[in-house]
């Protein structure tokens, strides 16, 4: 099973792997559309690689808050 067909099935309830995952991530009180936006894009490359990037429109992004100067 592919991992696409995974999120496409819906489970005993009715949803979708992607439909639990918005559900979740929009139930809180002071959620909004923009917790749900995806956090990371995907590329299968010929040669068989997957590159697994943050999605410029992730809310939440891994590192530090601002800009560190190295020095």
């Amino acid at each position: 099973m592919s991992h696409d067909s995974e999120h496409d099935a819906p489970d005993s309830r009715g949803m979708t792997a992607d439909e639990k995952r918005h559900d979740q991530l929009t139930r809180a009180p002071k959620s909004d559309e923009t917790d749900a936006a995806p956090r990371i894009t995907t590329e299968e490359r010929p040669d068989g690689v997957t590159r697994i990037d943050v999605a410029d429109t992730a809310k939440v992004r891994p590192g530090g808050g601002e800009s560190q100067a190295q020095g």
